[in-house]
């Protein structure tokens, strides 16, 4: 994810590989990516830390605690962090500093590595809207970027951070379906993700209502309409409801 961000923010030209520093706890990473995208090498996090106007976290829930103790006295609340650690709050986040830190808190999802995320943000007790200008800056470059209160991260998580999975299945569903029927396996599967791409697309720039969109391609007494049906008759929505809930419960169990 910290890649996809690199590679979005230069694209984008939000900011010049000179402006922004990585660092990795392999020396070895750590020039491997500062090659890649021809940014700063950082020597070491502290230094990192002291250098940097926003530091963006991108390290597992469970390492956070070993990733922040080394800046509890160096990050100031002139500098703002920003984190995509999964289920970890803002409070918890702040608790690892000396002193006020402004913090930003994302959910981001995987297509974000092809320019077509979709990341929730929210702040924490210090930060305030130029803090949330910068997340929206840094993760718009990236796909979609929207606001949302902490209380509801557990439900971004089982939307659109876990949600990616959901359409890969569908999409592997479709393709197995088209090749049931007897297309061949690349054709079925191209057309299956073609049609999920033109479908979401349709819903992001026409603004109408899903359900609008389905009516239009539901003729009366159709093929749509006998699809619809089987997918009714197989608890299609609530299955969906279920995988959205389950998500968004463990996400909270884990966070807990």
């Amino acid at each position: 994810m910290g890649g996809a961000l690199l590679r979005g923010l230069l694209a984008a030209g939000v900011y010049e590989p000179a402006q922004l520093t990585v660092f990795d706890a392999s020396a070895e990473r750590t020039q491997a990516v500062a090659q890649e995208f021809g940014v700063v090498a950082g020597q070491s996090l502290e230094e990192v830390a002291r250098d940097a106007q926003a530091l963006l976290l991108a390290v597992k829930p469970q390492v956070i605690g070993a990733a922040l103790e080394p800046l509890r006295d160096i990050l100031t609340p002139q500098q703002t962090l920003i984190s995509i650690a999964a289920g970890v709050s803002t409070a918890q986040l702040e608790s690892h500093f000396s002193q006020p830190v402004p913090v930003v808190r994302v959910m981001p999802n995987t297509p974000a590595l092809v320019g077509q995320g979709a990341s929730a943000i929210c702040l924490g007790a210090h930060a305030n809207e130029e803090h949330r200008a910068l997340g929206h800056r840094i993760f718009g470059a990236v796909g979609l970027s929207v606001d949302t209160q902490e209380k509801l991260m557990d439900a971004v998580t089982g939307l659109s951070g876990s949600g990616p999975a959901y359409v890969y299945l569908f999409i592997e569903a479709l393709s197995d379906a088209g090749v049931k029927m007897g297309l061949p396996r690349d054709v079925s599967t191209r057309l299956a993700a073609q049609t999920v791409l033109g479908g979401a697309q349709m819903v992001l720039e026409t603004g109408m209502h899903p359900g609008e969109l389905k009516d239009n391609v539901t003729s009366p007494g159709g093929t749509t309409i006998a699809a619809l049906h089987a997918l009714e008759n197989r608890a299609f929505r609530a299955a969906v409801y279920d995988a959205v809930e389950a998500s968004a419960n463990r996400s909270r169990e884990l966070s807990g």
